[in-house]
């Protein structure tokens, strides 16, 4: 991995991204799905990162907030250059600083709606009936209390992703990671959703990084990143014309 001090990173920046590449072995053959990419995601505002499937979203994200290491690059994140961090290190600057909504839920199925959103409370080792009742304050923003004694199994996908979300920002994370976070959500239930995490996930010392195909919660962007083929192709206020 490249060594070198990252430059030109904003003090002010919740994520610095420098120089990210990412390759993956397919058999013989390498595929490059990013390509040197320098990206910042700033405090106090929510950042969209757009493009066609494929285009290396969901790897930039995870790039970006510690889950999936670069093959090159470095990133800072609240001024930490997490890849230089221990693997345990890593956890624990996660768990502190980062919450992720996560595409596919990943909600333990073996503890009701409640325990789940309380997680990363109890991780940091929050007794578990004062984790649950900050768990279940989230939920009733969310509109599923009556949901919080179910397991993940008896809940519908929207409501599963309604408690991934409440899981994410129970601990108040000074940065919130989403990926799709509205794709299974009706218009009304979507923007409920989004006014929750400006709520909760945009201030000043606070930022939230969203990927979507979900045009309906563009208008809501502060900033929009447009990736294609692995290559930032715009990074401004508002979507593109040709997009």
């Amino acid at each position: 991995m490249n060594t070198q001090a990252i430059g030109g990173c904003d003090p002010q920046s919740a994520i610095c991204a420098r120089g990210i590449t990412r390759d993956f072995e397919a058999g013989q053959t390498t595929i490059r799905v990013l390509h040197g990419i320098d990206a910042d995601v700033r405090s106090g505002e929510m950042t969209y990162v757009v493009g066609e499937s494929g285009s290396g979203k969901t790897t930039l994200i995870s790039i970006m907030c510690g889950i999936l290491y670069p093959t090159a690059g470095e990133v800072k994140v609240f001024g930490t250059d997490i890849y230089k961090l221990t693997d345990t290190e890593l956890v624990n600057f996660r768990l502190n600083n980062i919450g992720f909504i996560f595409q596919q839920y990943n909600l333990i199925p073996s503890i009701d709606a409640a325990a789940n959103a309380a997680v990363p409370l109890i991780a940091k080792g929050m007794a578990v009936n004062e984790a649950r009742e900050r768990a279940k304050v989230l939920l009733e923003k969310l509109n599923i209390l009556d949901q919080a004694d179910k397991l993940p199994r008896q809940l519908s996908g929207g409501q599963q992703q309604r408690v991934a979300i409440a899981r994410a920002l129970v601990h108040e994370p000074r940065l919130v990671v989403c990926d799709e976070p509205t794709a299974a959500l009706d218009a009304r239930s979507g923007r409920r959703v989004m006014d929750l995490l400006r709520e909760v996930a945009v201030a000043p010392d606070r930022a939230c990084i969203i990927v979507t195909h979900d045009n309906r919660i563009f208008d809501l962007a502060d900033r929009i990143i447009v990736l294609e083929d692995g290559r930032i192709t715009h990074d401004g206020k508002d979507m593109p014309d040709d997009h």
